[in-house]
């Protein structure tokens, strides 16, 4: 559930509490709805991501990495704070047709890596291209297909392949594709591959 708490100057790029559409963003008392011009649908589940000043920054990263993503709506603190009216609030975002929010919500929450996004990947093309992507300008690789990005969001870069590896009824090939597994910063799904088979 997400409550309504921070109010506003009124106009088309606030929290509104009412049920008309504005072509932004608004948050009420049951599940997170997100109205954008010509849109009106519901996610039930919106992870929203906690940064000090750099939601839109973030948000346009992102989009950039993933494929069929987009900018929906941004929305401006008001009057009634608590940061400066006029700043951007939140910004409103899709990647490859998951909707997330990022929160200029200031420097006390950071994030680590309690949290994470898995990354499913079909290929080692698409691996690489991923982990080169979030790792770039500040990013921080780390072990078994985790990595940091330059705002410090947690991601698993995994191809499914590893996924079925792991899940093999012969008990054996499943526990030498774990054990290469956590050799590995980035997954080489090539390497497991021969693990699993005992090469």
């Amino acid at each position: 559930m997400v409550k309504s708490f921070f109010g506003g100057a009124g106009g088309t790029d606030d929290f509104l509490a009412g049920t008309r559409s504005t072509g932004r963003i608004w948050v009420h008392t049951g599940p997170t709805r997100l109205l954008t011009k010509g849109r009106d649908a519901m996610q039930k589940i919106t992870p929203w991501l906690w940064f000090d000043t750099e939601s839109e920054e973030a948000a346009s990263f992102y989009t950039s990495v993933f494929k069929n993503s987009r900018i929906l709506s941004t929305s401006h603190y008001g009057d009634a704070g608590p940061r400066p009216a006029g700043s951007v609030m939140t910004v409103a975002f899709e990647l490859d047709g998951q909707e997330f929010v990022a929160l200029n919500g200031g420097p006390e929450f950071k994030p680590n890596e309690a949290i994470s996004f898995m990354v499913s990947c079909e290929s080692q093309d698409e691996v690489d291209e991923y982990w080169d992507l979030l790792t770039s300008d500040g990013g921080e690789a780390s072990q078994c297909g985790w990595l940091k990005d330059k705002f410090g969001i947690s991601w698993q870069i995994i191809p499914t392949e590893l996924e079925k590896l792991i899940a093999d009824p012969d008990p054996e090939r499943s526990q030498r594709a774990m054990a290469a597994m956590l050799t590995m910063g980035k997954i080489d799904i090539e390497a497991i591959r021969k693990a699993a088979a005992g090469a």
